[in-house]
């Protein structure tokens, strides 16, 4: 009888990794919600706040901030981000698509916006926009069928802050003690020069 491969099994791993844990302790966290689409936004919202203060963070050092609709998403995140105040950005929106072809240019902008965002700013951003057919869909990924999109964006933002953390750290308490890993050796001494 051959044996079975185990779906769940965690593959073997050599060497380190990097981990961010899953305390919001002592994080300032801002939270980008569109308007739009309020159904189902608010829904998005109410459980990434919750999911930032069930992980440690306090109520207070979390900001909301409003916007029209997910277009401007991006550029709030990125004020947000660029003031230095907070740790990461969560982003909370709902696009539904229509029967035009507004629907993909705005996911389009919005996707590329928010990931540009966090590039440029080396601040985490959490992508907690929905984006879906139909109504039906976005309602069952703000509770029902689904879980809630937004509770796993504010999940996300925690881990990514708390992994910038770790990597910063290591990277500091690592500075000038390693040789770079692909560094090019260094040639023999030259002989001194007789006069």
């Amino acid at each position: 009888m051959k044996n079975k491969a185990k779906l769940n099994a965690r593959p073997r791993f050599y060497g380190k990794a990097l981990e961010g844990g899953l305390s919001g302790t002592g994080k300032r966290f801002a939270i980008v919600v569109a308007r739009f689409n309020a159904f189902i936004t608010e829904r998005l919202l109410q459980s990434a706040f919750d999911g930032l203060v069930r992980s440690g963070s306090r109520e207070q050092d979390i900001d909301i901030v409003r916007v029209p609709g997910a277009f401007e998403i991006p550029s709030a995140a990125r004020t947000l981000a660029e003031t230095g105040k907070y740790d990461a950005v969560v982003c909370i929106g709902c696009l539904l698509r229509g029967d035009t072809a507004h629907y993909d240019v705005i996911v389009n902008e919005v996707t590329r916006g928010i990931g540009q965002s966090a590039q440029e700013t080396g601040v985490p951003h959490a992508f907690g926009v929905l984006t879906c057919e139909t109504l039906e869909q976005a309602i069952d990924r703000a509770g029902l069928k689904m879980g809630n999109k937004g509770f796993e964006a504010a999940l996300a933002a925690v881990e990514m802050a708390n992994l910038k953390q770790e990597v910063v750290a290591a990277s500091s308490l690592g500075a000038g003690s390693r040789k770079a890993p692909y560094s090019k050796p260094r040639g023999s001494p030259k002989a001194p020069s007789k006069r």
